[in-house]
């Protein structure tokens, strides 16, 4: 059949058309992969984050897919090998993927519960072990998290270097538990005598009933640490950071993590981890090789 120019007009009207709505539809279905270290366990943490992750997709059009690792390097491996658009970092472990991952910094969640973007480390103990001060941890067994936790291993090793205290002369034995809420429960349990964990989480322990406060000592509290960031690629496309920090912005009023209920996301950047970088090089760590 002979295609006359009406019907020219038309076929090439409906295709334009068909094909701006396969556009916009594939927009409207692009994937978001977000990366959630693991300083609760998997559930726990894909469960405190929902809302946020609910939020973020509603207001970047994107599908979004949450994904928790076994420990936090395999979110910075994750991220590296581009198996992850944007991820939920603790500050050291944004160091580390700032190096070895080529990630950026961009937001940083500020709570009501704080109103502040920093938060501590402790070192705690059992009330009744007798164990009321770092001093007399010297001869027990002793829980950090991961290795490139901050609160849970570099502030905590800093603080105790600086003490005098060598953890690896010092403590009878020395294991990574792999999440904040199991180095609690170590202590609470009398699996070890000592756990360095994050202010904020033993917080939200006691909140859940999953440890009585009572039951618990502080013996040790860092300075301030710079507050987890939300990190992305730097390769990752333009328009998607654009549509996610925009998105980020808007956030707030709901619960995110181990954090609390937001206040919102405010912007940060790569500068303001520097602290970290300063702590890493007091205990000679080669950022380089420990990926």
């Amino acid at each position: 059949m002979k295609m006359t120019r009406k019907t020219w007009m038309k076929f090439t009207s409906a295709t334009l058309l068909a094909l701006a709505t396969a556009g916009a539809a594939s927009a409207q279905t692009a994937e978001l992969r977000v990366g959630l270290i693991p300083s609760e366990d998997a559930q726990a943490m894909i469960h405190a984050s929902q809302q946020v992750m609910d939020q973020l997709a509603q207001k970047t059009g994107m599908k979004v897919r949450p994904f928790v690792a076994t420990d936090y390097n395999g979110v910075i491996e994750a991220l590296r090998s581009g198996k992850l658009d944007i991820a939920y970092l603790g500050p050291f472990s944004y160091v580390l993927a700032s190096q070895v991952a080529d990630a950026e910094a961009f937001a940083v969640a500020v709570t009501k519960k704080t109103g502040t973007s920093s938060y501590h480390s402790l070192l705690i103990t059992r009330k009744d072990s007798g164990l009321d001060s770092v001093a007399k941890l010297k001869g027990h067994t002793f829980a950090f998290v991961d290795p490139s936790s901050t609160s849970g291993h570099l502030f905590p090793k800093a603080g105790l270097l600086k003490d005098g205290f060598d953890p690896e002369k010092h403590f009878s034995r020395v294991i990574f538990s792999g999440s904040h809420d199991a180095s609690i429960m170590a202590v609470a349990n009398g699996k070890v005598d000592g756990a360095a964990v994050a202010d904020r989480i033993l917080d939200s322990a006691f909140a859940k009933g999953l440890v009585k406060k009572e039951d618990i000592q502080m013996v040790w509290r860092s300075p301030d640490i710079p507050e987890s960031p939300m990190v992305w690629r730097k390769k990752l496309d333009a328009a998607t950071k654009r549509k996610v920090s925009a998105a980020m912005s808007e956030i707030k009023d709901l619960p995110w993590g181990d954090q609390g209920v937001l206040n919102g996301f405010a912007p940060t950047n790569d500068q303001a981890y520097d602290v970290i970088r300063q702590t890493a090089k007091t205990l000679n760590l080669d950022l380089g090789k420990m990926k």
